[in-house]
């Protein structure tokens, strides 16, 4: 069975028009339970800011929340779709729903059903639980999973986890009927290429949507016109860590970007010009100078700062801002003031958190 007899037409058409889509924080309280008023006030934060979808249980949201002593992968998958609902109810519009689905195979086909039970479109599919396993077996994987939800892929970057994925490996992942887009987060070139390739020489390029999640790049993803066997594909859009915060900023990217692409490349130095200062951000919220240690906390401090989330508390008490990165938040935040979008949750925070 295919992709688009699986999903909404509608949720097809969106992905591969290309959106923003946030991966979803996890809001606490001080003693680290879920903190249910603000989660559903970031979803609402996502929604109102213009994003066309929201990942949730991936790894800003904390891959803890899958410990059977947390127990919260299914509650805040519910708590996102249940806000996502209201906001299509009252808008009209769709947003697609995306769940991270990681682990062996049999906690993966078990993750992609319970996200397909609470309404959610598709699986953000992370093989880092099989470090060693060869194509055959991780092929088998994908499609165990893809049996259960459609899929997207997900190339994690090996510093944080991921396995490096041959261009072989994607090829092969690509004609899988039930895989509906990618995520390429290698925050790495030639690997990136690797993966466009694939889907170029799968004969499915028309079918999968490419989405960029290299925040370390991620203007210049967007930009590229990459010109493959005759072909020319593109990212679409982005489902990045970096976009869980200063979201409405990064929906006027995108939109300026498809503008941008509509009018044959007219003003794509222009755009260009914004791309060291969002990576330079990036790298002070996502804690590059210690390997990403505090990536998440540095993601929770500005939406401390913003109101929407109370503290930057993880599940993990030792998992918090590394020595120096506050200073680098203050820094960046200071340089470049048109990255956030502070005024826009300062006018709608109450109503988010009501």
């Amino acid at each position: 069975m295919g992709s688009s007899d699986r999903m909404d037409p509608a949720v097809l058409q969106t992905l591969r028009r290309g959106v923003a889509i946030p991966a979803h924080p996890l809001a606490l309280t001080a003693n680290r339970q879920l903190d249910e008023r603000r989660q559903v006030a970031l979803t609402r934060y996502y929604c109102d800011a213009g994003a066309g979808g929201v990942a949730v249980g991936v790894h800003t949201t904390q891959f803890a929340i899958r410990d059977p002593r947390v127990g919260l992968y299914a509650p805040v998958l519910k708590l996102a779709a249940g806000a996502i609902a209201e906001f299509e109810r009252a808008s009209g519009k769709r947003i697609v729903k995306v769940a991270g689905v990681c682990g062996v195979t049999a906690q993966a086909v078990r993750e992609a059903a319970t996200a397909r039970a609470a309404g959610y479109d598709l699986g953000l599919l992370s093989l880092a639980a099989l470090p060693a396993a060869r194509k055959r077996e991780l092929l088998a994987h994908c499609r165990a999973v893809a049996r259960e939800i459609p899929v997207c892929g997900f190339y994690l970057q090996p510093s944080v986890g991921g396995r490096l994925l041959a261009y072989e490996f994607w090829r092969e992942f690509c004609r899988i009927p039930a895989v509906v887009a990618i995520k390429v987060a290698p925050f790495n070139r030639y690997q990136t290429l690797d993966v466009v390739r694939a889907v170029a020489d799968s004969g499915r390029a028309p079918e999968i949507a490419l989405y960029t999640g290299n925040d370390d790049n991620i203007i210049a993803d967007l930009l590229t016109e990459f010109r493959v066997a005759g072909q020319r594909l593109y990212f679409r859009g982005g489902l990045l860590g970096q976009w869980a915060v200063w979201t409405r900023r990064a929906v006027q990217l995108l939109e300026t970007v498809h503008a941008c692409r509509d009018a044959g490349g007219q003003g794509a130095a222009e755009i260009l010009a914004g791309s060291a200062a969002l990576t330079d951000a990036n790298g002070a919220l996502f804690d590059v100078r210690n390997r990403f240690a505090g990536s998440i906390a540095g993601l929770h401090e500005i939406l401390r700062r913003q109101g929407l989330l109370e503290g930057r508390w993880c599940l993990d008490p030792a998992e918090d801002l590394s020595d120096g990165q506050l200073a680098e938040i203050d820094r960046v935040c200071a340089s470049y003031p048109e990255l956030t979008d502070d005024e826009f949750v300062r006018e709608n925070l109450d109503g988010w958190l009501r």
